[in-house]
């Protein structure tokens, strides 16, 4: 990669002083989370953020200060979620951007939106963390999704402020799969009012919206402002969120960006274009770990888990974006297991903490992320690994792994050690463990598992408790390992998409698997369509005044 490339990369990094499109306000237990973006401060050139339309950056900014609000204000126990512009809320991901984006990217882009709102949902669920959208005007697409997202929404009923989802009329594709499921699924729209409200372009307001599920409350104008925060403070008062706890700052990550590799403090990215696979080796901590809430409280930021988990997050985000033919990732571990099984008791036994939970949660969504990733993943499990308790869960994610077998070298041989956590703590879009997705939930192969609980486990025990793919010894395992490599490599990056994408998830379904399945087959698929994105689609034509040539073969 040349220089020029890596001055182009998207970074994910960013803080509020940086913000362009967001504004983050604290006061008390509420936090109001402003949209008012700036339309000449897109991500990328070629196009104008206009009616507060947003795209990738503007999707970083709100990544960032929902983190912020989560660590860095634990006082805060509900967010408003409003626009500054007059009588427009958000009317969704910029229809422009969409038009002159790579299928990659557009892809990309909308599974990222779908991991930010999915995350709001995952802090109300698991961390008290409550969401009121107070959409103050035109409340379209993206828009209406980021509303669904929250616990609740109230719309200002001015006669004009409307929310829908208008791009099967306008657009030719999916209102972005989130729209769609949350509709059915969280709000449950009955199906044929929802197939008008996705087939109309002017939306539903007032008391209809209300009526149809679409909205919680509809309040006039002069009264609207008082209900949104007299809601706030109601949903403030049902959570556990401490009132008097010590936030701790999210410093930037230190990082070393190369042409061929990412260097954090516990996380390293090494890319071999060549077999176009890249190497995640995720070390343990390096010195002694806090073992109570007072000294994780006086680690804060540089508390191992909590620092790993942010690194490994942004490493994650910057591989999928920034390079999209390393279809391959290596995980690897090193270090100390038995510092990493420390604080992963620390973990289970602290869960009642505020920083604990939020470090455990970003944990759960770094790791839900691994899983939604479009690459193959295979764990390498080799002499020096610390595959153990939350590090277990890396090798769990993967389609493959591979440990090597060292019967005549008892101390040197891999080992990895399942823990409690492994059987809940850190849960798949399915609401399964990982174990259990493994396993299909049968109880006697999890029963076996369970009973060697905190026990290293070498490979032909791992073998035979079917927790690893294969256990070569040390005279097949390069050979086993390239060729399972250069094979991967080989085959069509987008029928292994479609097939890891399956078989990762076997479980049961959930709103949050039928997202992503959605995403992968639906929106994947009618994104490359030409009544989409040919030269006479309709994504392609929009705003331009002509229109749409449809093929009207039903595929």
């Amino acid at each position: 990669m040349n220089a020029d490339a890596v001055n182009a990369r998207v970074d994910y990094q960013t803080n509020p002083a940086q913000y362009k499109h967001w504004s983050l306000k604290t006061e008390g237990a509420v936090a109001t989370l402003t949209l008012n973006i700036d339309e000449n401060a897109g991500i990328r050139p070629g196009y104008k953020l206009k009616l507060n339309s947003y795209d990738l950056g503007v999707d970083i900014e709100l990544n960032d200060a929902l983190n912020r609000i989560r660590f860095e204000h634990p006082q805060v126990r509900s967010v408003i979620v409003t626009s500054a512009k007059d009588r427009i809320f958000c009317s969704g991901a910029n229809i422009f951007m969409l038009g002159v984006s790579s299928h990659a990217w557009k892809v990309n882009f909308c599974k990222f939106t779908n991991e930010t709102r999915n995350g709001m949902e995952d802090s109300s669920a698991h961390s008290g963390l409550k969401f009121i959208a107070a959409v103050n005007g035109a409340c379209a697409g993206g828009g209406y999704e980021l509303a669904l997202a929250c616990d609740e929404i109230i719309l200002v009923d001015d006669r004009s402020s409307a929310v829908s989802l208008p791009e099967v009329p306008l657009l030719g594709v999916l209102p972005g799969t989130g729209g769609l499921t949350r509709v059915t699924d969280k709000r449950k729209v009955r199906h044929d009012l929802a197939d008008i409200f996705c087939t109309t372009t002017e939306g539903v307001r007032g008391q209809k919206a209300k009526d149809w599920r679409l909205v919680d409350e509809v309040v006039k104008p002069a009264a609207f402002a008082q209900r949104v925060h007299e809601r706030a403070q109601q949903l403030a008062e049902q959570s556990d969120r401490p009132a008097s706890a010590q936030g701790v700052t999210l410093v930037p990550l230190q990082r070393v960006i190369e042409a061929d590799a990412l260097r954090y403090g516990f996380v390293t990215v090494e890319i071999d274009r060549a077999r176009r696979a890249a190497t995640f080796t995720v070390s343990a901590p390096s010195q002694a770990q806090p073992t109570d809430v007072a000294g994780i409280e006086a680690a804060g930021i540089a508390w191992w888990p909590l620092q790993m988990a942010r690194e490994l997050d942004d490493a994650i985000l910057s591989m999928r974006t920034n390079e999209p033919e390393i279809g391959t990732w290596l995980l690897k571990t090193a270090g100390d297991a038995q510092g990493v099984l420390a604080v992963d008791a620390v973990l289970q036994a602290n869960q009642g903490h505020w920083l604990v939970r939020e470090t455990t949660g970003l944990l759960r969504r770094v790791f839900s992320r691994l899983d939604v990733s479009s690459r193959t993943l295979f764990a390498l499990i080799e002499p020096g690994s610390c595959f153990a308790g939350p590090l277990l869960e890396l090798a769990l994610a993967c389609d493959r792994s591979y440990m090597l077998a060292q019967p005549d070298d008892e101390a040197a041989a891999p080992k990895l050690t399942v823990t409690e956590s492994n059987f809940g703590l850190f849960p798949m879009a399915t609401n399964q463990s990982r174990l259990g997705r493994r396993f299909y939930d049968e109880a006697p192969a999890l029963q076996a598992v369970r009973a060697q609980l905190g026990q290293p486990l070498d490979a032909d025990a791992a073998f035979g408790l079917g927790l690893v793919t294969s256990n070569p010894d040390d005279i097949d395992w390069a050979d086993e390992v390239r060729l399972a490599i250069e094979e991967r490599a080989a085959m069509s990056p987008d029928a292994l998409t479609g097939m890891e994408a399956n078989l990762r998830f076997n479980g049961p379904e959930t709103m949050l698997t039928r997202v992503f399945g959605r995403l992968t087959a639906w929106q994947n698929w009618i994104f490359q369509r030409p009544n989409a994105v040919g030269d006479k689609g309709a994504l392609k034509l929009y705003g331009k005044g002509e229109k749409a040539q449809f093929d009207m073969n039903r595929v």
